[in-house]
């Protein structure tokens, strides 16, 4: 019988609250098993203007969760306007609650910028709790890049410090998890001005 542990794929996530603005970013690795399947894989999408998600795990019910919420916030916009980050939160649980006995094999950390300011939330495999907090790491490397987080996140950091926390923190886990890595990372940065994903210069320039 397939379990949980044989289907996660290994990755390094994270999600980090700046003073205006809230940021994610991931590595570009991607395995099955012992194969690295590739080296440029997205873990990072735009499911709105204003709100962000990183993927961790199955990749195939990731990118089904992606695609619903897409359509899902796309539908809200229509009727009521952009829906607010706390209600994308509370959606995506409660999708993870209603399909858990068929359960998508993921962890996920959705973000975004709304009136109530920056903010970032963790969902787990079920659906069982939404909670936000000032960071959080999903993944095989997220042990890692805890120990970088916990030692490092300052209350009042200014985006570009945090997109530079980020980034220093999946080095660290690259340097020890065997599934993270690739070439380069995904960084984005969702404030007042939407959602906006840095180039390789701006990594380059902020990765230390």
């Amino acid at each position: 019988m397939t379990n949980i542990q044989e289907l996660q794929t290994g990755t390094t996530t994270v999600g980090i609250l700046a003073k205006d603005a809230v940021i994610l970013a991931a590595e570009k690795k991607a395995t099955m098993g012992y194969l690295v399947d590739s080296k440029v894989s997205r873990k990072v999408y735009a499911l709105d203007d204003h709100i962000g998600l990183t993927i961790a795990g199955s990749v195939g019910d990731a990118l089904a969760i992606v695609r619903l919420l897409k359509a899902q916030f796309k539908l809200y916009k229509l009727e009521r306007g952009p829906i607010t980050v706390k209600a994308a939160a509370t959606l995506l649980s409660n999708i993870l609650q209603g399909t858990k006995f068929y359960p998508f094999f993921n962890q996920f950390i959705l973000a975004g910028y709304d009136d109530n300011g920056p903010q970032v939330y963790g969902i787990d495999l079920m659906g069982g709790w939404s909670v936000m907090d000032k960071y959080y790491s999903t993944g095989s490397g997220s042990p890692f890049a805890y120990g970088v987080l916990e030692a490092e996140y300052k209350e009042g950091m200014g985006a570009e410090e945090i997109a530079a926390l980020a980034i220093k923190a999946i080095k660290v886990a690259i340097e020890r998890d065997i599934g993270s890595g690739g070439r380069g990372f995904t960084v984005a940065i969702i404030g007042k001005d939407g959602y906006r994903e840095l180039t390789d210069s701006e990594i380059a320039r902020w990765a230390k």
